[in-house]
Parts: C-alpha cells; sequence; structure tokens
C-alpha cells in the first residue's frame, strides 16, 4: 500500500510514529488491520529525506522513499516466522527462531539476512529499521538475543515490533517499547483508498473489510471467496447432490486464507443458532484439512453438516 493510502487510513497514528525517537515500537491491532503498512510508513518517515505530509508522512519521492517502494531499500529488514521446517516441508507451528536474529544459527538458511549482521552496516540514508512481523512468536532465544539489541541498536536503529495482542508479546520487549494500537479504518477512509487505486465503489468488500485495510491488498481474492461462498451457500438449499457438487468445487478452490472468513460473512444473516452450528462445521473441516485428512471426503461431510445446521436436511 502506498504511502498516501496508509496516511489516509492512520493518519493520527503516523503524526506519533514521526516524531518517535525512542528505539523500539510495538504497534498491536487485529490481523489484517494495517500493522505491516502501518509499520512500513515508520520506516519510510525515519529515511525520508524529502518534504513531509499533513500527518508527517513521507513524501514519497526522494531516493529513500523511491527504494521503499521498490522493494529494495537498504535500510529496511523484515522478518517473519519461518514459512518452513528444516526438512521443507510447511511449518504447522509460527516461530521466529534464534537463526533470523544469528547467521551462525541459522545451520539451513532459511532467512536471507539476519538482524546482527544487518544492524553492523551503518544506514545508507538516516536509520535502519528492524520490522518483526509476528512479535508473538519470537522463540525465547531469539527474544533474547534481541533485547540488548534493544536497549542499545547499532547506529541509532528502529525496531517495530508487530502483534496481534500485546499481551502474547514476552514482557521483555513490551517494557522496552513504546507500545501504539493500530485500530480499523473507517468506511469511508477505506472507501477512499479504494478511489485511490481508481476502483468503483464495492459495498461488499468494504463491508467484508470492516476497516480492516489489509483486506484490500487481496481485494481480488476476497472477491473471488465471496462470490464462491455465496454460490456454495446457496447450493445447500437446492438439493443433496447440488450440495455434494457445490462441495467438490469449493474444495478445489479452496484458500485457506479467505474462504472460511467470506462463508462466515456470508452467513451473517442467518439466525445465531443456525450460524453456531455452521461455525462448528466450518471449525471441523479446517481442523481435517490441518490434519491431513482426505480433503474430498472432508468436503463433502462439511457439505452435509452444513445442510443439516441449516435446516436443509
Amino acid at each position: 500500500m502506498t504511502t498516501a493510502a496508509t496516511a489516509l487510513l492512520h493518519g493520527p497514528l503516523l503524526e506519533q510514529t514521526g516524531v518517535f525517537r525512542g528505539n523500539a515500537l510495538l504497534l498491536t491491532g487485529p490481523a489484517r488491520v494495517g500493522k505491516r503498512d502501518v509499520a512500513l510508513a515508520v520506516a519510510a518517515q525515519h529515511n525520508c529525506t524529502g518534504t513531509r505530509g499533513m500527518y508527517g508522512e513521507a513524501c514519497g519521492g526522494c531516493p529513500s522513499c523511491l527504494a521503499l517502494a521498490a522493494g529494495a531499500h537498504p535500510d529496511l529488514l523484515l522478518i517473519e516466522p519461518r514459512a518452513t521446517t528444516s526438512t521443507g516441508k510447511a511449518a504447522r507451528r509460527k516461530i521466529i527462531p534464534i537463526g533470523a536474529i544469528l547467521a551462525a544459527r541459522d545451520k539451513a538458511r532459511e532467512y536471507e539476512t539476519h538482524v546482527f549482521e544487518f544492524l553492523e552496516v551503518r544506514p545508507t540514508f538516516r536509520r535502519r529499521v528492524v520490522v518483526v512481523d509476528g512479535a508473538e512468536h519470537l522463540g525465547p532465544e531469539a527474544a533474547n538475543a534481541l533485547l540488548k539489541l534493544v536497549e542499545e541498536p547499532p547506529h541509532g536503529a528502529l525496531f517495530v515490533f508487530l502483534a496481534e495482542d500485546r499481551r502474547s508479546v514476552i514482557p521483555t520487549i513490551q517494557s522496552r517499547s513504546a507500545r501504539l494500537s493500530v485500530s480499523p479504518a473507517p468506511d469511508r477512509a477505506i472507501e477512499r483508498t479504494l478511489a485511490l487505486t481508481g476502483e468503483a465503489p464495492d459495498a461488499e468488500l468494504v463491508a467484508f473489510a470492516a476497516g480492516r485495510a489489509g483486506v484490500l491488498e487481496g481485494r481480488e481474492a476476497v472477491r473471488a471467496a465471496l462470490t464462491d461462498a455465496a454460490e456454495f451457500t446457496d447450493a445447500l438449499a437446492t438439493g443433496l447432490l447440488t450440495a455434494l457438487e457445490a462441495a467438490e468445487r469449493l474444495e478445489k478452490r479452496w484458500d485457506a486464507t479467505w474462504h472460511p472468513e467470506a462463508l462466515r460473512f456470508t452467513w451473517r444473516t442467518h439466525a445465531p443458532q443456525a450460524r453456531a452450528r455452521a461455525d462448528a462445521a466450518l471449525d471441523a473441516l479446517q481442523d481435517a484439512l490441518e490434519a491431513y485428512a482426505s480433503p474430498s471426503l472432508s468436503f463433502q461431510v462439511f457439505g452435509l453438516n452444513l445442510r443439516e445446521a441449516f435446516g436443509e436436511s
């Protein structure tokens, strides 16, 4: 998301981060609310060499801002939970290991750049910034290794920790960070952000976003998931065979990021008791998929359970 769009959504917050001169920030807020976009905007603020905007946001046109927009800023390091295990399989438990901090402990080379080595180099522009997206997933060794760096960052570096819940971040990181909340934006700001991209108004997308700017980043996938969810839900009332065929189609298009939420959004008009039963059926489906059960059978059972939940069986 552009700096201008982030300022539109989170301007008052950027007014605070723009004048921050401490060592560490802890940004908390719901999933997809736009924490990473705010963190990138903070990195832009602290390296911008141009004229700031009305909220103190970066100019968007200086060499530093252009490098950030291109995804190749020399003074920015993003650390996330590992995506795979040492054997190459998808990691089932999110963790930021000690190997993200120290190259010598990254035997599987899961991280291209490591925090200690990154901070040994002086900034190209003004300030090196380390964004830890998923601070609640810092392993104990990784968190302890970061503490001294956070207390005395080389070359005046800035740490920006992101987490959904402040209480899930270890106390030693919390106590060394200034804590700010990234709140959902008003629907009108979401609409104006969409307009910046040249898109027509989309009431359903805005309602689904519920103020979470991160939803806009995946809006095409969201729209597809909403369409799938509506078609699948409608098919449940048509007949058993139609419902099972729809479950098969949904399996082939399943996106674990968006489809569960799109289904729950589609069910919002049903009675509370029916929604509760449908939610339980969806939880059972997700548990089965995570346990590597037969996807085909799992979706068939899901369709049957939903028909019963909505009184169609």
